[in-house]
């Protein structure tokens, strides 16, 4: 079977089965998955970011996926880079002739990509920064609108967002930066959801098979491999509530409990952030999660 879409997106919040599927979709269709996924980057972080690398055994045949496990742990990998990875081995799939299906929950890579806005990791400027410290607020909003014609009121809406705009088109004045938008993709969107209850539930049991499975201890050995305590808590959730416990500062139902709670509001917030992407223009066909798995794959295939 083939797609007429260029790729297949397949989201979905925390503990929602989206990988599950993804995979099995892309044994129909000669597919590879790209992970949309911020965390699941980091190598030997794998209990703690939910990479399920058993689901991409589907009928005893391995599905490629890429962007997971290409950086070691420590380091602070970003969505410039994600972006940049993204295209690159979307180009490295559509020359094999094979389905690329992106696949994940970090709402702000997915949109990265599925929009295809071209991000500039620009640095920040502490002499600007200093200078602009002193300038009214009117000075500064001519200033901006010296560089550009201001279209809407985002980049003025609040002073910290001002002086980062103007931050911006001060270094885009001084270097060749490369605008060229990325080549449009012909993108499906398909989104896993279960009831809040459901998802509560889904979210607690996962917790427990993966500190059963040895959640614990994956963070200790990073941190005796030399990682900073304070880095490993830079990740959230699982890393900095398991780091707070390790360390002594909580005790094992505090953890249980916090990260548990914390992990519902993270599942909260990634469905915030896609529900403002439909508001956007980005339309998502939901697929109930607690249908059966080939019911679940039938409707992804029916609409391709």
């Amino acid at each position: 079977m083939s797609s007429k879409y260029d790729l297949i997106t397949i989201l979905g919040p925390t503990a929602s089965g989206k990988t599950q599927l993804a995979t099995h979709v892309a044994s129909k269709l000669n597919g590879e998955i790209i992970s949309g996924d911020s965390r699941q980057v980091y190598r030997n972080m794998s209990l703690g970011t939910g990479k399920d690398l058993e689901d991409y055994i589907v009928e005893n045949t391995p599905i490629p996926y890429h962007l997971i496990d290409i950086v070691d742990a420590g380091y602070k990998y970003n969505v410039y880079e994600y972006q940049k990875d993204f295209f690159r081995v979307y180009e490295e799939i559509t020359k094999r002739e094979n389905q690329p299906i992106l696949c994940g929950g970090s709402g702000l890579y997915l949109e990265s990509v599925i929009r295809g806005y071209r991000l500039i990791a620009v640095p920040d400027n502490s002499e600007l920064r200093k200078w602009m410290k002193d300038q009214s607020e009117d000075d500064l909003i001519k200033m901006l609108a010296s560089y550009k014609i201001l279209h809407n009121q985002t980049d003025t809406s609040n002073r910290k967002r001002l002086e980062r705009a103007i931050e911006i088109e001060e270094y885009y004045s001084k270097h060749n930066v490369d605008e060229t938008p990325f080549p449009k993709i012909n993108n499906i969107v398909f989104g896993v959801r279960y009831t809040r209850n459901n998802e509560r539930k889904r979210i607690t049991c996962r917790l427990k098979q993966r500190l059963n499975n040895g959640m614990v201890d994956e963070v200790k050995t990073l941190l005796e491999s030399g990682i900073k305590a304070e880095d490993l808590i830079y990740y959230g959730l699982e890393y900095k509530y398991l780091t707070l416990y390790i360390q002594g500062q909580i005790s094992w139902d505090e953890m249980f409990n916090q990260l548990n709670t914390a992990i519902a509001q993270f599942s909260k917030r990634q469905m915030t952030w896609f529900r403002r992407m439909e508001r956007n223009g980005i339309e998502i066909n939901w697929i109930q999660g607690n249908l059966p798995l080939a019911d679940k794959v039938n409707i992804v295939l029916n609409r391709l």
